[in-house]
């Protein structure tokens, strides 16, 4: 038993990247502690029932590589989709601008009462050299992320997806798949695979997070002329791939060259031209 919590401990912490300072932001105040106070009937607290996003923020809010705007409204298509309370939007700026210079990451979160709550953290130490030398994942079945076309409280399907494939195969990531065993996304990410010169990502419809970060990606490359296929990744397409990864708005982009699937390991190049020129999208400059 001792052995069981020490692994979701260390899994559950590496899933998060936590280093917190005690100081988070809520209902309009910058409050210095590491707990907070919720009623014992608050929804989300009893159901996970919040909404949230996820950023990093690039010196400024107003940096376009921080997509400040596309993480609102993220925010506001869930709750008009929830009929829930709309939030102090001023208020919520206000503390994203001073938790920034503490955190360069931060999670905005809104309960359905329309209160904000705004945490930080820092950028996991290894990312670098996650970004040039890639990830292992594994893909996991009988897990499937609730509501997935809103980022919601309820994160417990990936956190365990995530735990079982760290316990079970050493992986850093892990993949969901649909009822068919099509490749969806990763616990935290959108997938994209490299093949016939050009960026392969799996449609909206299948059920995925509509990622910021994927939107961000692939309105560039289009603007730079470049054709993105979305097509369901079944596992006949997933085999053909010269290389994969995975975005989100902190990590930007990861290479995955390792997959481990129930009936063998698939491998891919981290250091494909293609990604370079993929990564280079979220340069500062």
């Amino acid at each position: 038993m001792k052995e069981i919590k020490h692994q979701w401990k260390n899994t559950h912490s590496k899933f998060l990247h936590t280093e917190v300072k005690p100081i988070f932001w809520y209902n309009n105040k910058l409050i210095n502690s590491q707990t907070i106070e919720l009623d014992i009937n608050n929804p989300g607290l009893l159901y996970g029932a919040t909404i949230f996003t996820t950023l990093r923020v690039y010196d400024s809010l107003d940096n376009p590589l921080t997509q400040w705007q596309a993480h609102l409204a993220r925010i506001k298509t869930s709750l008009n989709h929830f009929s829930w309370q709309q939030p102090n939007w001023d208020s919520i700026r206000n503390g994203a601008v001073l938790m920034k210079q503490h955190f360069p990451v931060l999670r905005v979160t809104v309960f359905p009462d329309g209160k904000e709550w705004i945490t930080g953290r820092m950028l996991a130490s290894d990312l670098k050299e996650l970004q040039k030398h890639g990830i292992t994942a594994s893909v996991v079945q009988d897990y499937y992320r609730s509501l997935p076309g809103h980022k919601t409280g309820n994160y417990l399907a990936p956190i365990l997806a995530k735990t079982d494939a760290a316990q079970n195969h050493n992986s850093q990531e892990a993949i969901f798949i649909d009822e068919k065993g099509n490749w969806l996304e990763t616990t935290t990410g959108n997938l994209w695979g490299w093949k016939d010169n050009c960026w392969w990502t799996p449609p909206l419809s299948t059920g995925i997070l509509p990622g910021i970060a994927r939107e961000y990606i692939r309105t560039n490359l289009i603007q730079q002329n470049q054709v993105v296929r979305e097509d369901v990744w079944n596992i006949k397409l997933v085999k053909s791939f010269e290389t994969l990864a995975y975005s989100n708005c902190i990590v930007e982009i990861i290479p995955i060259h390792t997959v481990v699937t129930d009936t063998g390991t698939l491998t891919y190049g981290a250091q494909h031209p293609s990604l370079i020129k993929l990564q280079a999208l979220f340069q500062k400059d």
